[in-house]
């Protein structure tokens, strides 16, 4: 009964007009934030930040979760149109959702990723409703130890999300976490790595990164072998309805990507990124037919926008019941609470029952409010691709630019995707995947961040990450990933040598 009574009142402050009014502003501004590549849901949130001074504090609560939130439907959009990522979480949505885009199934993929993303947002609020109290308790005990443990299983993982050799994808792992060290030391305060450039001291923008080696590496491959009188678009409703196959395929992916987003999505500083990846890997590694991966599978978008969705609303558990920012994103909205005098943390639920229920009702609310705004503009986002490639690509590269340059005013980013643009170009053509690199630049600074933390708790002992629980456990299903991810290689390999064998005359 406590459980219907905090729903009555959450829903009765969420419906309320003012509440409502910036409920709709915020998941829209997310969409349009999302399918604009490289504007950044950080950059929208912090140019709105100053409204909440005015805004009642649920009214601002409200109105910057639905951006965060709506950002990740939005950015699925641009990923399969075009293999840009809105939001860093959508990259790995461009790995199967661009090659359904060029088979003329964009219409399918953007009402599949649709469904994804509500379902994911479901479980997500539906694990923030009833085990609240309970995940914040089990998140709280993850230290140093536990989270390079997650760290390490997280990198392994990226070598199984390519689709070509092993070794070509644990170099990309380990690039990407070779970039992702440079900038300043994080205890030292020690620039580093960073080759004389005084714009490097703060790090490579993660958003030159993805759009340099999705967006730009993909205009440079596609400029001489594409002819606009070539496509064909199906805008009908019917081309948008998948067929019975891939309903059959996509319900265990998306309640699988559901619970690792949730998972991932209480455990601060991991957040939607690594959910993603993590639920595309999984799907790889346990599907029968894994060489459909990188090619169109459906499996392939639903569990990690799935996972990613979930992860967006799980965030908010340790946000809101520990006070704990899982993210520069997270750390607004408690900014946003502390203008108001509002703490976060264990009290809130008791303090201020009717906010943080009214916040989790207008998840629902705003949910509801995207799939009705995303699903009548799937034509219109298709008919992007009938645009003439010489209009389009000079389109995209101003995009790139411009939201590139947006977030931090710095032209050096620009500089940064035209070099990653080229890189990643070079790369494709060696079959080095990008996935990977994206990972392992997201995970490298909080794995040697954890690493260090947990060294100097422990005085320097390497035991400490087997003496716990969770970490021991972690990395011995992290060793067992590696040997069965090696093994299966090393099979596939021998299998094909059999194939391209010569018959005996």
């Amino acid at each position: 009964m406590e459980l219907f009574n905090n729903i009555a009142l959450g829903l009765s402050t969420a419906l309320a007009w003012n509440n409502l009014l910036w409920c709709v502003i915020g998941v829209s501004l997310g969409t349009l934030i999302g399918v604009i590549p490289g504007v950044g849901t950080l950059a929208t949130m912090s140019l709105l930040f100053p409204i909440t001074y005015v805004l009642e504090p649920t009214a601002a609560l409200i109105m910057l979760a639905g951006i965060w939130y709506g950002s990740t439907y939005g950015g699925s959009t641009a990923s399969i149109l075009l293999n840009l990522p809105g939001t860093p979480a959508n990259a790995v949505t461009c790995l199967d959702g661009f090659p359904m885009a060029k088979q003329g199934r964009a219409g399918v993929a953007l009402l599949m990723t649709t469904v994804a993303s509500f379902f994911g947002a479901s479980v997500g609020i539906i694990m923030m409703m009833l085990f609240a109290p309970v995940i914040s308790e089990v998140a709280f005990k993850f230290g140093p130890a536990e989270y390079f443990a997650i760290m390490v299983l997280g990198l392994v993982a990226a070598s199984v999300v390519s689709s070509g050799s092993a070794i070509k994808a644990i170099t990309m792992v380990v690039g990407g976490v070779m970039l992702g060290l440079v900038g300043t030391d994080v205890n030292s305060g020690v620039a580093r790595f960073d080759l004389g450039f005084p714009e490097l001291q703060d790090g490579i923008q993660i958003v030159a990164i993805a759009m340099g080696l999705f967006g730009l590496t993909e205009i440079i491959a596609s400029i001489n072998h594409v002819k606009s009188s070539d496509r064909k678009v199906d805008v009908s409703m019917k081309s948008m309805l998948p067929t019975r196959d891939e309903m059959r395929r996509s319900w265990w992916p998306m309640a699988r990507g559901s619970g690792l987003g949730s998972f991932f999505g209480i455990l601060p500083g991991v957040g939607p990124t690594v959910a993603a990846y993590m639920a595309y890997a999984l799907e790889k590694r346990t599907s029968k037919t894994p060489e459909r991966f990188g090619k169109g599978a459906i499996e392939g978008i639903m569990a990690p926008e799935s996972a990613n969705n979930a992860s967006d609303q799980a965030s908010f558990i340790p946000t809101m019941t520990l006070g704990i920012p899982g993210s520069v994103t997270m750390a607004l909205i408690i900014g946003a609470l502390m203008i108001h005098g509002i703490q976060p943390g264990p009290q809130m639920l008791t303090e201020q029952p009717q906010m943080f229920w009214g916040l989790v009702m207008s998840f629902w609310i705003g949910n509801i409010i995207l799939v009705l705004l995303n699903v009548p503009m799937i034509g219109l986002w298709v008919r992007v691709l009938l645009i003439p490639y010489h209009i389009l690509y000079p389109a995209i590269v101003m995009f790139i630019c411009i939201g590139t340059y947006a977030v931090n005013n710095n032209v050096f980013d620009v500089y940064a995707v035209l070099a990653f643009g080229i890189a990643g170009y070079v790369l494709r053509r060696l079959d080095f995947e990008p996935a990977p690199l994206l990972l392992g630049y997201v995970l490298g600074p909080m794995l040697e961040e954890n690493f260090r933390r947990a060294m100097l708790l422990s005085r320097g002992s390497f035991s400490t990450f087997v003496e716990r629980p969770i970490s021991m456990w972690v990395l011995l299903f992290t060793a067992l990933l590696l040997v069965w991810g090696v093994r299966s290689s090393l099979r596939h390999r021998s299998n094909g040598k059999l194939v391209q064998a010569p018959e005996p005359v």
